[in-house]
């Protein structure tokens, strides 16, 4: 048991850590709540208008909301259909004992170093309608362009490559790292068995690659449902609210049409649909692997 005096050692430690948790995390959390309860323009001090649950039954009627849901739900798909196995058939290229592998890596890597700000700016210039380098390019093989990020039937998906563009590399090193982790011997020992390439894939790679999928899973997923940077610097959320997701709407309604009772309804909303889905997720997902990993530890001690 520890002693008094080794408590208060503790507690000195862990103070300015829970402060600044309590001051910048769990407080920001309360006063959304708190808020989300009363009619506010975030003027005047503390809300008084007290209106209940008005602003989340406000938010089962929202069409801009409900579509937030949607194309927060399409840009989920998108990532899980095509960016993750995109990333794993490069991370798989790149770790094969090929001239530059490295060079490879540094370069597919790259998109992900930059800011957010840095890549929405450099891709409004390349979608740009009228000088961009997207339509410069078709126009050489005389096909005619499109106003990519002012279109309601282009945006979603030209939207989806900029991120896809920017994230594929912090995925592709992910899964680089788990596959090379893979003890060689096992791939050695199916091919002396006649195993070949894609049986290898199937039955040893991909089922050893597992926890990372599901954690690279979890963090697009994640990463979907508040997303908000790359959105607010390409296109505002427009045309017509064509690319807007949760955390735009948010930020219109509470800095822009100072309704900010009603955004706090909508962060409370985010919140809550993050934290089920990761509660979830951990608990039929990355059950297994938790379950591994505190096998290990128990074994090392």
């Amino acid at each position: 048991m520890r002693t008094r005096s080794q408590r208060a050692v503790l507690a000195l430690f862990l103070a300015p850590a829970l402060l600044l948790f309590g001051s910048l995390v769990l407080g920001p959390i309360l006063l959304g709540l708190y808020t989300s309860f009363f009619e506010w323009n975030g003027f005047g001090g503390l809300p008084t208008t007290f209106i209940g649950f008005d602003n989340f039954v406000r938010l089962l009627t929202d069409e801009v909301f409900l579509g937030d849901l949607e194309r927060g739900l399409i840009l989920i798909v998108l990532s899980l259909a095509i960016q993750l196995p995109f990333s794993l058939a490069l991370a798989l290229l790149v770790n094969q004992k090929i001239r530059m592998r490295s060079v490879y890596r540094v370069v597919f890597f790259a998109p992900y170093v930059l800011s957010e700000v840095i890549t929405g700016v450099l891709f409004t210039m390349i979608l740009s309608p009228e000088s961009g380098l997207v339509n410069r390019l078709l126009a050489v093989v005389n096909v005619e362009g499109q106003a990519w990020l002012g279109n309601t039937s282009t945006v979603l998906l030209a939207l989806f490559f900029v991120i896809s563009w920017k994230y594929f590399g912090f995925h592709m090193i992910l899964y680089l790292a788990a596959r090379q982790s893979i003890p060689p011997e096992l791939d050695d020992a199916a091919r002396t068995d006649g195993a070949g390439a894609w049986q290898v894939f199937r039955y040893i790679t991909l089922p050893l690659l597992g926890p990372t999928i599901r954690i690279s899973i979890f963090l697009s997923i994640i990463g979907a449902i508040q997303l908000f940077d790359m959105v607010w610097i390409l296109t505002g959320g427009g045309p017509i609210h064509a690319s807007e997701t949760l955390a735009v709407t948010m930020f219109q309604n509470g800095f822009r049409r100072f309704e900010v009772g009603y955004a706090s309804a909508i962060s409370v909303a985010m919140f809550l649909i993050s934290l089920v889905f990761a509660l979830l997720y951990q608990r039929f997902v990355l059950r297994r692997d938790l379950e591994g990993a505190m096998t290990v530890m128990g074994a090392a001690r």
